[in-house]
């Protein structure tokens, strides 16, 4: 991934709102969640919402699709993907201490939709 593409992403991130929004969104995979659904859960209007959506999106992270009345939106997995092995794979010359971090017990991992803070 080119160097340009993952600082837009971590650009994007670097955002409590977008970061949530982004971890919120992990669970649900290709189905993803509605606008109104995803704005709900953040207490953001729509413009606000609307705002954190184009910055992710046009960062490669999440994707949009139309359906019907409603757009839904999911994780961008090959934006992520490579956001995430260009951090270990790349800035971290592949130590295995640091990319043990993908491979997790699930002791370890935060339960399906909790929002760390």
């Amino acid at each position: 991934m080119e160097r340009s593409k993952v600082l837009a992403a971590l650009s994007a991130l670097a955002n409590d709102c977008r970061l949530d929004l982004v971890r919120m969104l992990m669970p649900h995979g290709e189905d993803g969640l509605s606008a109104g659904v995803i704005g709900e859960r953040l207490g953001l209007g729509p413009s606000r919402l609307s705002f954190h959506l184009a910055a992710l999106e046009q960062a490669g992270l999440i994707r949009s699709r139309r359906a019907s009345r409603n757009v839904f939106y999911s994780i961008d997995v090959d934006g992520m993907v490579g956001t995430v092995n260009y951090l270990v794979s790349d800035c971290c010359c592949g130590d295995p201490r640091i990319a043990a971090c993908c491979n997790l017990p699930a002791s370890a991992q935060l339960p399906v939709g909790t929002l760390k803070t």
